[in-house]
């Protein structure tokens, strides 16, 4: 196994460097260092301040080969910043945008982690009872709710609950954020309950096709054989066996525990990872950007790597070789 993840890991680090070698010629084709500095200060910015601002951004390197001195260049200064964590300031205010990251990092934790936590549970035990009605109104039923569940825009359960949880009802705050032990539940109420809402019906869908092919094996139908009722049948025998791919559906979403929802932050005032992706998007700073996609994209193939040697733990039988 540790060779395998050894081979993993370094497919794994060269799939980061062809992301960033695409970020790289995406950005920096997209805009050149003159279009990122009128952004930045201003399209009416006289030209001296321009280039003053490209010298103290460092974008006045080569963009990809400087002949003088070929580390001295764009390209390079990108692969550097980024496989060493050296992020920079931003483009927008100058920021270091590691500071912006430890910044927002506790909001979108303290949102996506009791977010992720519940959706689990409820897509899980609500996926278990369904299947276990299977071929019924109650099965029939749900596959219904579900669907209609999954053509509902989130746009329409944000605004549906900010109307009907905090305007008619006044239980929660419709937007803003405080940190304060006391009151951040009152704050990341509204929107877990409208984020496990807008994935109730995609994720109860998933698990119960899950649950749904299990019960067809043969191990089924021996324990019910052998007297087993159908929630003993469906908790100690049905979701144990299904646990591939719940993992492969949970390790996933785990990626986003760490860089926010982009949607339920901007909606409900939440200065996370998400809400920073916006402003970065709205304010062209294309700096933060890079990095934002860069750790997204270390994370999801860590975590492809963590669900290869997961599977081993749920299922003796699957061997990495």
């Amino acid at each position: 196994m540790i060779a395998y993840v050894l081979r993993r890991l370094v497919y794994g680090f060269a799939t980061v460097l062809g992301v960033l070698l695409f970020l790289f010629f995406l950005f920096f084709l997209y805009a050149s260092p003159e279009d990122i500095a009128r952004r930045a200060i201003g399209e009416k910015a006289p030209p001296a301040a321009i280039e003053q601002w490209i010298a103290n951004h460092g974008y006045d390197r080569p963009l990809v080969w400087n002949p003088e001195d070929p580390t001295d260049s764009l390209l390079v200064e990108h692969f550097r910043r980024m496989l060493t964590f050296d992020f920079g300031r931003s483009d927008a205010d100058d920021v270091p945008i590691r500071q912006r990251l430890a910044e927002g990092a506790g909001p979108s934790l303290a949102l996506m982690v009791p977010l992720f936590l519940f959706e689990l549970l409820v897509s899980v035990t609500l996926g278990l009872f369904v299947a276990t009605f299977r071929e019924t109104y109650i099965d029939r039923a749900g596959v219904a709710i579900c669907v209609f569940a999954m053509s509902v825009s989130i746009l329409l359960y944000i605004i549906g609950g900010q109307y009907l949880v905090g305007r008619v009802l006044n239980w929660f705050p419709v937007s803003g954020w405080d940190a304060s032990p006391s009151v951040i539940a009152r704050f990341l109420a509204l929107p877990v309950i409208v984020g496990v809402l807008a994935s109730f019906g995609e994720q109860v869908r998933f698990y119960r096709t899950v649950f749904v092919e299990e019960t067809a094996r043969d191990y089924v139908r021996t324990a019910r054989a052998k007297g087993c009722g159908d929630a003993r049948v469906m908790w100690r025998h049905v979701l144990p066996n299904a646990m591939i791919p719940i993992l492969t559906q949970v390790v996933v979403a785990i990626p986003f525990l760490f860089t926010g929802s982009i949607l339920l932050e901007s909606f409900f005032g939440i200065p996370g990872l998400g809400s920073m992706t916006v402003d970065a998007i709205q304010g062209n700073d294309f700096a933060t950007l890079r990095v934002m996609v860069f750790i997204g994209s270390l994370l999801f193939i860590l975590a492809q790597i963590a669900t290869d040697v997961l599977y081993t733990l749920a299922d003796p039988r699957v061997r990495l070789e």
